[in-house]
């Protein structure tokens, strides 16, 4: 077999550069610290790296998504706090208004203050997030919620929620519409409301009253009668929606309690001959409408005793209302509160599924430097040795052996 100048001339070469190739791919690894830097290095971990990586991906969304939603469920909670303190302190001036010892001019002072808290309360529920996107527009993040309309208040917002993907089949709103959380309020006492007949002649004041499980839905009419002021005070309960007079003719004993399908109430006072008073069911009623009654509840002058009747049953609404509102932030906060501790649960899960990962991750493709450093220094050797044998090749040639 004969072997030319040119083919060994051409293996040294190659051998050479096959040593320089691994030198180089050494030095690849030990300088990006990865063992596969290419697909073909090892196509099996390769893949499971790929899916690894989708993974860890995935999951820093979620955590993302998760800051996303507590910052806004925080954001809220602290804004509903205020809203909270705000109808506290409305609930103060409130109390201090029902006081005989305010005059008209003081129960105008306290209720320059509710329209103060008023406009607060209208400012709070247009909360804007670090975006600059309103808290409690749904969907419509560029549209201001609730702004004066006439005389009441409307919203412009939408009924829906945002939902952000915390974790795998865990979704969480990231905040709620402003009509759940300062338009879905009942009045009264939640069942139903009570109020006075603005006609009535006399001192009677009505309880908000409460419900039983058997309360039956109408609006009844509780109206007084007293033919001759000898005689004695009776009372006739009536339902609207039935027709059914529910009691007639029952002597009224004041603060004595009256009861009938389901409803417990009481009325204080003297009503007059004719007097009436409506239990009435609940509805759902604004908060903003709750302070700006309040409000007009407080301007009203007192000039007799029939006028401080008005006012202390206008008093007794109010503080039902706010109360109602009062129930309704609770609930909202504790829903608010609940889906923060769901997000903090699932970031803490979310942090040792990463951990997971990224352990796998390294035990795949992470360089093994010692073994990387020994190896490339036998390849070193390798590569001068070839260097050194190729240049002994180099000068070799039949005419060398001629001469």
């Amino acid at each position: 077999m004969r072997i030319s100048t040119n083919q060994i001339y051409e293996k040294s070469l190659n051998a050479m550069l096959d040593q320089q190739a691994g030198v180089n791919n050494t030095q690849l690894q030990l300088a990006t610290g990865r063992r596969i830097l290419k697909p073909s290095d090892d196509p099996t971990q390769s893949a499971r790296i790929l899916d690894l990586s989708q993974a860890l991906a995935t999951n820093h969304q979620y955590q993302l998504n998760a800051d996303t939603t507590r910052y806004r469920s925080s954001l809220e909670d602290n804004t509903l706090g205020g809203v909270t303190d705000l109808l506290q302190r409305v609930r103060e001036l409130t109390l201090q208004g029902a006081n005989a010892t305010q005059s008209n001019e003081t129960r105008r002072s306290i209720a320059v203050e509710v329209r103060q808290r008023l406009d607060e309360l209208l400012a709070l529920s247009n909360t804007k997030d670090a975006n600059g996107e309103y808290l409690f527009s749904g969907f419509q993040g560029q549209t201001q919620p609730f702004a004066r309309s006439g005389t009441g208040f409307s919203y412009s917002g939408d009924q829906n929620r945002r939902y952000l993907e915390v974790g795998p089949g865990i979704q969480v709103a990231e905040r709620d519409p402003g009509s759940e959380v300062f338009q879905k309020v009942r009045n009264g006492n939640g069942t139903f409301t009570s109020a006075d007949n603005p006609a009535n002649t006399g001192t009677g004041i009505i309880d908000p009253g409460s419900a039983s499980n058997t309360y039956v839905t109408d609006t009844y009419t509780i109206t007084f009668a007293q033919v001759l002021p000898t005689d004695p005070v009776t009372y006739t309960v009536t339902g609207a929606v039935s027709g059914v007079v529910v009691a007639a003719g029952t002597p009224y004993v004041e603060g004595a309690a009256m009861t009938f399908n389901g409803v417990t109430t009481n009325v204080k006072g003297t009503p007059a001959n004719g007097d009436s008073f409506s239990l009435s069911p609940s509805t759902h009623q604004d908060v903003f409408t709750t302070l700006q009654n309040l409000v007009s509840t407080l301007e009203a002058g007192v000039s007799d005793p029939v006028g401080q009747t008005r006012l202390n049953n206008g008093i007794n609404r109010a503080l039902t209302d706010i109360d109602q509102g009062l129930g309704r932030m609770l609930e909202m906060r504790a829903q608010v509160g609940a889906r923060i501790n769901t997000i903090d649960s699932q970031k803490d899960t979310n942090d040792d599924f990463t951990l997971h990962l990224q352990s796998a991750l390294s035990d795949i493709q992470d360089l093994d430097y010692a073994e990387a450093a020994s190896r490339m220094n036998l390849q070193l050797l390798g590569l001068q040795a070839a260097q050194q044998a190729f240049v002994k090749v180099q000068g070799l040639s039949l005419f060398n052996f001629l001469r």
